[in-house]
């Protein structure tokens, strides 16, 4: 059995390079609200699959949203945040979970710095992977799986702007 992997890691990836190419030169602000959008109607669901009970991803992702509409302080939205990265770790044995949470977490995050963006595909992708492939696929399995997630992230973030 081949180990899980925790990201994408590769940036110069055919796949990842036009998300990075498009997020280049974004506000921080656009960044957020798409990348916080996504993760809650396309990734949280992972999470929820294996931890239906910890609201923490969810959590972070409300307080970021609260913090985009100014009815939180970053502190507020941060300690939120640091919780589902948390529940991440919490989440070790559990690969599609994990990167779901390191995911949002990461989607959250950008209201803090839009290059946690990028964190959305690189985690995101790999969960979507895991979860519609197992984590038993070989490694081109798992990278045509990701692809594909990427380009359906592409097309939401054109969509969005």
């Amino acid at each position: 059995m081949p180990k899980a992997r925790k990201l994408l890691s590769d940036l110069d990836a055919p796949y990842i390079q036009p998300l990075v190419k498009l997020m280049g030169g974004k506000s921080k602000s656009t960044l957020a609200h798409w990348a916080i959008g996504y993760a809650g109607q396309f990734i949280l669901p992972l999470w929820r699959k294996h931890y239906p009970e910890d609201l923490r991803p969810q959590n972070s992702l409300e307080a970021a949203q609260e913090w985009l509409s100014g009815k939180i302080k970053l502190p507020q939205a941060k300690k939120k945040i640091l919780e589902c990265h948390a529940a991440a770790r919490e989440a070790g044995i559990n690969p599609v979970a994990q990167a779901a949470a390191r995911a949002i977490g990461q989607s959250a995050s950008t209201i803090h710095s839009a290059r946690h963006s990028i964190g959305l595909a690189l985690y995101g992708a790999i969960a979507v992977a895991y979860d519609t492939l197992g984590t038993n696929a070989s490694r081109e399995q798992i990278e045509t799986c990701a692809a594909s997630e990427c380009e359906r992230m592409l097309k939401a973030l054109q969509d969005f702007m």
